[in-house]
């Protein structure tokens, strides 16, 4: 094991452990390396590395600090990771969509709270019968988005916000060159709306199950 390596695991195993918490700050450099057998090197590249992830905050002059280790804090990776894709996996971001997507709109559909529900009502009212498809895209985004935070669970709302960014272009695409694609998601977001004011879970299910899989059919038969 590289050395750097060998210094991330042990400084992991102490938050494992609870030997470090969220919140608390790390001993000096000098004490941590000498407590865990590292060298002073191998443990500053272990902490670099471990910050760019979210795992650790280096607070220049103050010292270095757990996170909150919140999970919408430590996906926050997974959106910079997913930015790299090719587009020949869009597919694959699309098929994973698929499964937690429905699975998030019918947990909303118990959950969500009349608040929310009003202003997905007044987004979809704002945009309109024609929308140009920028703004529809954007506003596509920002529906799935609240519905996901209605569910009310952050890992998921994380998890899908990081997925989400590979297929914006696609979405554009199937807007300019499909007919009917902006009216038909209109008409699909109306469903799914209406499926969450009956609080009726399997249908809010089906209908994001059907809006995601018109992309993804229009874009199977594009490539």
């Amino acid at each position: 094991m590289a050395v750097t390596d060998e210094a991330i695991e042990k400084i992991k195993g102490m938050i494992v452990s609870g030997a470090l918490r969220p919140g608390d700050r790390l001993p000096k450099e000098s004490e941590l390396a000498a407590e865990l057998g590292l060298s002073r090197n191998s443990l500053r590249e272990a902490v670099r590395a471990l910050s760019l992830i979210r795992i650790l905050d280096v607070r220049q002059g103050d010292g270095t600090y757990v996170t909150s280790l919140d999970p919408q804090l430590l996906l926050e990776a997974l959106g910079f990771v997913v930015d790299f894709h090719r587009d020949d996996t869009v597919l694959e971001f699309l098929a994973v969509r698929r499964i937690l997507e429905p699975a998030a709109t019918a947990m909303a559909a118990v959950r969500i709270g009349e608040q929310q529900l009003g202003a997905l009502t007044a987004q979809l009212d704002a945009l309109g019968d024609d929308p140009s498809v920028e703004e529809l895209v954007a506003a596509d985004l920002e529906f799935h988005r609240g519905i996901v935070r209605g569910a009310g669970n952050s890992v998921l709302c994380s998890l899908l916000d990081g997925l989400s960014g590979p297929t914006t272009r696609a979405r554009i695409w199937r807007g300019l060159t499909q007919e009917d694609a902006v009216g038909r998601t209109l008409r699909e977001h109306r469903a799914i709306l209406a499926a969450l004011r009956d609080r009726d879970a399997e249908a809010a299910r089906s209908w994001a199950t059907v809006h995601i899989t018109s992309v993804e059919q229009w874009l199977r038969s594009t490539l």
